[in-house]
């Protein structure tokens, strides 16, 4: 039986493809998804020491959450990237500041790079962000990075997150930053303007 995967999301980017967005199939893209995360660029991901099972195990308790949810991202049918979207009210993460109900937040991990493509992190960053806006429920992206991720500072501070403060979370200590739609926009125009 060929299962077909619908797509919540794609986006078409000139000179690299078709950028898409599909809910993650635990029997199917947990194998791949532990190949990733045991690799030592994923290591803020926090799951280098983990078996297949317990990748699964994982990945099934949030498959079971209605409030947290795992996508794929595939670039011309290829999957390329796993992101996680979740009800910050519903989270652990809420503990920390005054959450509102529209407040969604977003992990993302890029698989291991097999050859270099110019902007590929930022626009992958970029769709995701632009998937986010386009539901009815999302008001505000919040993000709760390792504080020594440097990388993904860089991505959200493109993308115009704003950093509010650090965080001590039970298994890393993170910074706390927020991005509306209107802060989105503004900074792809100043990108643009930079471009220029």
């Amino acid at each position: 039986m060929v299962q077909t995967y619908q797509t919540v999301f794609s986006k078409k980017i000139t000179g690299l493809g078709i950028i898409s967005i599909r809910p993650f199939q635990l029997e199917i893209d947990t194998p791949m998804l532990h190949s990733w995360v045991t690799q030592s660029y994923a290591k803020y991901w926090g799951m280098l020491e983990k078996s297949l099972e317990e990748v699964r195990t994982e990945y099934q308790e949030i498959e079971n959450s209605p409030h947290h949810h795992s996508y794929i991202g595939l670039l011309n049918d290829t999957p390329v990237f796993l992101m996680e979207l979740y009800k910050v009210s519903e989270d652990l993460v809420a503990n920390y500041y005054n959450a509102q109900e529209k407040d969604y937040g977003m992990h993302v991990l890029v698989a291991p790079v097999k050859k270099r493509i110019p902007q590929f992190t930022w626009h992958v960053f970029s769709t995701i962000i632009d998937y986010f806006f386009s539901l009815p429920q999302v008001e505000r992206i919040v993000v709760e990075p390792d504080v020594n991720n440097q990388k993904i500072h860089m991505l959200n501070k493109k993308a115009g997150f704003v950093y509010q403060k650090e965080i001590e979370l039970p298994h890393k200590k993170a910074a706390l930053a927020f991005c509306t739609k209107e802060m989105y926009q503004l900074a792809l125009i100043k990108l643009k303007q930079h471009d220029k």
